[in-house]
């Protein structure tokens, strides 16, 4: 766990989020003006049809993405998903979809925007590859 507590699934799931928004924010301010590319995340929400709810029981397969698809009208398909990711183009914000399959933007937290915890986060992640 990125705070060194006990593994908890759904919390390295978030954390994996946390730390997916400040590298993406560390490449964004390494790289961005020297060659022109903006750098974003998005959270694509929850893709029900996906290997991500694995470790729930089985009941939650059978009932979620219908649930999904007929009652909050969330459901989109892994290559939607997909083609979503390719749209957005904005920085300093989180697009997230909605069900009309248009996106919107969210402020970043405190955390995912912070600065120092993204450049500590890239040293370490530079370590951890041998660079």
């Amino acid at each position: 766990m990125i705070d060194g507590g006990d593994f908890d699934g759904a919390k390295a799931y978030k954390d994996s989020k946390v730390c997916n928004m400040l590298t993406i924010q560390e490449f964004h301010g390494r790289y961005n003006e020297d060659i022109q590319i903006t750098f974003s995340s998005l959270y694509p929400g929850g893709i029900a049809t996906t290997g991500l709810s694995r470790e729930h029981i089985p009941f939650f397969w059978l009932l979620f993405p219908p649930f999904q698809r007929y009652t909050t009208r969330g459901y989109v398909s892994e290559e939607e998903a997909g083609q979503r990711l390719a749209g957005p183009k904005k920085f300093g914000c989180i697009l997230e979809p909605n069900k009309n399959a248009a996106s919107f933007e969210n402020q970043l937290s405190q955390e995912t925007s912070d600065a120092e915890k993204a450049g500590k986060l890239w040293e370490i992640s530079e370590k951890l590859v041998g660079l």
